[in-house]
């Protein structure tokens, strides 16, 4: 089922890039200058419904079109991979998926972040989601302390969970396992 998955969602991926390239998903599109060194006001843009916006930023850079590329490839190669039983390849090959497939979409709405279909001049974007000096700094101290302990954690959980789950290990393990 794990490669059927995979092949799935490349398909289904590549089936909404042509949505997107017929103009069926329409996109946004800033149309008033961007004043990136200002203070954010979400209002005081213009931003109209387009249906080849989604596109516009991989027309501009065509490199970015690595991105979806990648995200239609990997994971096909993962179901390669499952159904060769190459863990390490699938387990790679999934990850740049997931990775690929978000980018896309990232890349693709740039700069906007949030959309909004009701009133498209709403839409939260890049430029309108800054903060403050004092809550940028509060941000980055909160960051500084927890980050360290949710890495710690996370690696706790991968040593402890570390490991094929078989008969024999749950027979090892005894009432432990659970």
């Amino acid at each position: 089922i794990g490669a059927k998955a995979a092949i799935l969602t490349a398909l289904l991926f590549a089936g909404g890039g042509v949505l997107v390239w017929l103009g069926l998903l329409g996109g946004y599109r800033v149309t008033s200058p961007i004043v990136w060194d200002g203070p954010s006001n979400p209002l005081v843009k213009t931003v109209v419904a387009d249906s080849g916006a989604w596109l516009a930023n991989f027309h501009a850079h065509p490199l970015l079109w690595i991105v979806p590329a990648l995200g239609v490839a990997a994971p096909l190669l993962a179901a390669a991979g499952f159904r060769a039983r190459l863990e390490g390849w699938t387990f790679i090959a999934s990850k740049l998926g997931v990775v690929t497939i978000i980018a896309t979409v990232g890349l693709a709405m740039f700069p906007i972040l949030l959309p909004s279909s009701s009133n498209p001049g709403h839409s939260l974007a890049v430029f309108d989601a800054s903060s403050s000096r004092a809550t940028l700094r509060n941000m980055l101290i909160a960051t500084v302390i927890f980050m360290p302990l949710i890495l710690a954690y996370t690696a706790w959980v991968y040593r402890v969970l570390w490991g094929k789950v078989g008969e024999k290990s749950i027979e090892k393990a005894g009432s432990s396992a659970y």
